[in-house]
């Protein structure tokens, strides 16, 4: 692998997908509208993003020798993402998830199996890798690599790592990532201490936590990022949503490779924007991912404006 514009280390899952009118109370019954199977997960649902917007990407992840493992490595062949660096393990269990989406809204409801498949590890074929390599997006899976490949890494290589919510190891990604990329879900960790104050106070608290620059998610709210001394915001565009499941991992995946390609830092968070909701017209969270025409003349349209100064 030679010049590779984006490599993911992080999780595969196959994801089953419930959709259902509404979702179901405790002890209820509803009917189910249909259902469809997908591969999934953080790290390859980013790759296969990036891949059908024309980037030369590697995955590097763990699957089980099992069915499910098989079909998630069919799915990342068939966007062409280099799978050099998967490792089956021999009667290792692929992770699988349950998702209900609500026809009307596209809302997710997820209960997913934690994966017991080996640790990632950084090794010679990886840190070789790593010479080839403009950006590295870690998802949260490989959040306790985050340390260590910032010391392995060469200073051209960046880092954007998917932050989601608080875990072990994160305030180390904290102060290494040149990308910090959470959710808004992660503003309410307890360790934060940032309880009751309002939620763009909230940010700049944690802005001045962060090493790298710090861009949140906030589900049809938008994006909020930090760039020299101001908070913008970008709204997202009107597209007929009727699956969310995946348009965090294809903003993780789109902002990567953005930034690979140098767009600056306002061009790739709109992009960003633009691919993460485009990807929400189809159900599975990949097979509504737009190629890059498409997804950059839906960019041109979005416009950021400024919050506040920081």
């Amino acid at each position: 692998m030679k010049n590779i514009d984006v490599l993911v280390i992080g999780r595969s899952c196959l994801d089953y997908i419930a959709v259902v009118n509404q979702f179901p109370q405790e002890n209820q019954k509803i009917p189910l509208e249909f259902r469809l199977s997908e591969a999934g997960g953080q790290g390859g649902t980013a790759s296969c993003c990036i891949s059908r917007l024309g980037g030369k990407v590697a995955y590097v992840g763990k699957l089980g020798d099992d069915d499910e493992g098989r079909f998630c490595l069919k799915r990342l062949k068939d966007f062409g993402v280099a799978t050099d660096f998967i490792e089956i393990i021999e009667t290792g269990k692929t992770p699988v998830a349950y998702a209900f989406i609500t026809a009307d809204g596209g809302d997710r409801t997820i209960i997913y199996e934690r994966n017991e498949l080996p640790r990632i590890t950084i090794d010679s074929p990886l840190i070789d890798l790593l010479d080839d390599t403009k950006v590295v997006l870690l998802d949260p899976e490989a959040t306790y690599l985050g340390k260590s490949l910032h010391e392995r890494k060469d200073d051209h290589v960046k880092i954007v790592y998917d932050g989601e919510r608080w875990r072990a190891g994160i305030e180390d990604m904290m102060t290494t990532a040149d990308y910090f990329v959470p959710s808004s879900e992660f503003l309410d960790a307890e360790e934060l201490l940032l309880d009751g104050l309002p939620f763009n106070e909230k940010l700049i608290r944690l802005n001045k936590r962060v090493f790298g620059h710090l861009i949140m998610t906030h589900g049809r709210d938008g994006v909020y990022y930090i760039c020299d001394d101001r908070l913008y915001h970008v709204a997202v565009p009107e597209v007929n949503a009727i699956d969310t499941i995946g348009a965090g991992d294809n903003f993780h995946g789109a902002l990567a490779l953005a930034l690979a390609k140098d767009f600056d830092l306002h061009q790739a968070v709109k992009f960003s924007v633009a691919v993460a909701s485009l990807s929400c017209r189809e159900y599975g969270g990949r097979k509504g991912i737009p190629g890059m025409t498409e997804a950059l003349a839906v960019a041109q349209q979005i416009n950021q404006k400024v919050v506040t100064s920081v």
